[in-house]
């Protein structure tokens, strides 16, 4: 059974940052991709970026390209979403996900974290 510890969230001015971190425990399957997606109240769950085993393909979506940078540490089987000039439409629950990584991509791969609350506000 595999578990997904996400923290690291937190409420910050707009331009600020913060860092987010994804840890994964159980038995994960091999060369599994890693991800994060974001839902705000009311608005539907959104991609936000993805990384590959091997860290040789990261997607972003374009509203964050530019501001956020995943990166992932397989030997400690955490991935880590830094995010830099932070906006007030970044507020949202965050969640980290793994699975292949074209599952991961399209939001389809099996296994979620619970979330950790994002806030940006002056």
């Amino acid at each position: 059974q595999v578990q997904l510890d996400e923290r690291g969230g937190g409420e910050v001015q707009p331009g600020g940052s913060l860092r987010l971190i994804c840890e994964v425990f159980g038995q994960p399957y091999n060369f599994f991709g890693m991800g994060w997606f974001r839902q705000a109240p009311g608005k539907e769950r959104e991609f936000v970026a993805a990384i590959s085993w091997s860290s040789s393909i990261k997607d972003y979506s374009d509203s964050v390209k530019g501001r956020f940078t995943i990166t992932r540490d397989n030997a400690k089987n955490t991935a880590y979403l830094q995010m830099d000039s932070l906006k007030p439409e970044d507020t949202a629950v965050y969640k980290c996900t793994i699975g292949p990584f074209d599952q991961v991509r399209t939001g389809k791969s099996p296994d979620w974290g619970q979330g950790t609350q994002v806030t940006v506000s002056s």
